[in-house]
């Protein structure tokens, strides 16, 4: 597999140019009240559209994380434009962004690998995947260096997110670890309809009622393209210990284009102990 997995998106999804996208995620941070969280950060769920779009929705997730020190971030994400099997980890090298080259852990990486069988390395999952990507600047602005391990879920049923959240409950164990899932909500409903459906998600997530979400995403009865990343890290934080959520900021697209026709919902929250 190729060593540097180079950006796809940087100049489209979010700025290309390091002054203006550095700036950019420091303004969404400076819109972002402060917030005391009664607890330790285990993991966090953000959007991933364009910067926007959802930009704005990301910072409140990441503004509590910055300054922070962790061993490694896992970062989870759905398959957007390939078909595969199980889970693809790129586990060597490093993600490019404008803002300078993520390291993979790759110590971590091949641990994570050995533990599980539906773990590989698949590079064609992350050659063009946006849901990755789009959260890394966030992540070096608010943390600086780190170290990251990526993966991409070809599989978001049941089965598979309760073997992977094993596998990065056990990796946790050993590490300081923050857990990322990268999830946008409903998709391309009227305004009303998408507000009840991503209200669903919602629900589950605030009662950190994962089981129910899981039911609820099997049975078409809530929507989320990055449900198997959500579902993952509220089971591993809750192996750590995590059993509280809070739900930071909900949008959809129509609050910021004024078309409410057809929307795009997005959500972040944070799971803590």
């Amino acid at each position: 597999m190729e060593s540097l997995r180079k950006s796809v998106i940087a100049g489209s999804w979010y700025p290309g140019d390091p002054f203006t996208l550095q700036g950019d995620i420091n303004r969404y941070f400076q819109n972002v009240p402060d917030r005391e969280l009664p607890g330790e950060i285990a993991g966090l769920i953000a959007p991933h559209a364009g910067y926007l779009y959802s930009g704005q929705v990301a910072a409140h997730a990441y503004k509590l994380i910055r300054g922070k020190k962790y061993d490694a971030v896992i970062l989870i994400g759905p398959s957007h434009r390939v078909a595969f099997r199980g889970v693809s980890i790129y586990s060597r090298g490093a993600y490019e962004t404008p803002l300078g080259r993520v390291p993979v852990d790759e110590n971590l990486a091949c641990e994570m690998k050995h533990h599980s069988t539906i773990i590989r390395d698949f590079p064609d999952a992350h050659a063009k995947e946006h849901a990755l990507e789009i959260q890394l600047p966030f992540l070096q602005v608010a943390l600086g260096n780190f170290f990251l391990v990526p993966l991409v879920m070809g599989d978001q049923n049941e089965a598979t997110c309760r073997e992977l959240a094993d596998v990065v409950s056990q990796a946790a164990r050993k590490h300081r670890i923050l857990i990322v899932a990268s999830s946008d909500l409903s998709h391309f409903h009227p305004y009303r309809e998408a507000t009840r459906l991503d209200g669903v998600v919602l629900q589950h997530i605030q009662d950190y009622d994962v089981e129910g979400l899981l039911k609820n995403l099997a049975h078409d009865q809530a929507e989320a393209c990055g449900g198997g990343p959500m579902a993952v890290a509220m089971l591993a934080a809750q192996k750590l210990g995590a059993g509280r959520s809070l739900i930071l900021k909900y949008a959809n697209s129509g609050d910021v284009t004024g078309d409410k026709h057809s929307v795009v919902g997005y959500m972040s929250a944070v799971l803590y102990h």
